[in-house]
């Protein structure tokens, strides 16, 4: 690989931002292809596939090879409260970086939650120092406005490919008026998963835990269509 390609694909993954190494491998010629490029690129329909499964490999024509670098996908759950509890080992188990952020310290403790990294501050704290990116999921889960509102604006700022909000349609409809009112557009609110989670009728913490997994898994790796369908 070229000095001028490694640096750039170094670049891109230090900020956690996917790309694409093309590879012509009976010439050796090898390009780069950002993922904001990749619609514009001739490969664009495969690229688009390889960016959501993150599996680099061979193309038909027996000569193309794609090394796809995807960051690695993470969950920043606000709330650490039951649902919580029930998530994050399942996260963990399918590969995601988890983080529970909440400021409430009777709530956020090692005792209930003793293998996730667990952050007792307010998200405004600690989403400026650790901020969210596209590769981020975030599940606001406190039920508190004081607490949920701000992430949600930070996620749908930052593109997360995944936002979901715990609460039933009227607690959404009134987050919905608040955010609206803090300046935030009708599409974009669309974007935020509420009631969260796939409707499978979960009543439990875990079960609603379950369902918030899957619905993450299909915003992570389906087509955008595919997904909002399944949504």
């Amino acid at each position: 690989m070229r000095g001028e390609l490694l640096e750039a694909l170094n670049e891109e993954r230090a900020a956690r931002r996917a790309a694409i190494l093309v590879t012509d491998t009976l010439s050796g010629e090898a390009r780069l292809v950002k993922k904001s490029d990749a619609a514009g690129d001739p490969l664009a329909e495969e690229l688009s596939r390889r960016l959501r499964s993150g599996r680099s490999g061979m193309l038909e024509d027996g000569r193309t090879f794609l090394t796809v670098s995807v960051p690695p996908a993470r969950l920043v759950m606000i709330g650490a409260v039951h649902i919580s509890q029930a998530l994050a080992p399942m996260a963990r188990l399918a590969g995601l970086d988890t983080t529970i952020i909440d400021p409430r310290t009777a709530f956020a403790t090692e005792e209930r939650f003793p293998e996730a990294e667990l952050i007792a501050e307010w998200p405004q704290e600690v989403l400026k120092a650790r901020p969210l990116d596209a590769y981020t999921a975030l599940a606001a889960l406190t039920h508190d406005p004081k607490i949920d509102d701000y992430p949600l604006q930070a996620a749908l700022a930052a593109g997360c490919f995944y936002i979901g909000a715990l609460g039933s349609r009227k607690t959404h409809g009134k987050r919905v008026e608040r955010l609206t009112e803090a300046g935030i557009a009708a599409g974009e609110l669309e974007r935020i998963h509420a009631p969260i989670g796939l409707d499978i009728g979960a009543a439990s913490p875990a079960e609603i835990a379950v369902a918030v997994l899957a619905e993450l898994i299909a915003a992570l790796r389906q087509a955008p269509a595919a997904a909002s369908e399944t949504a």
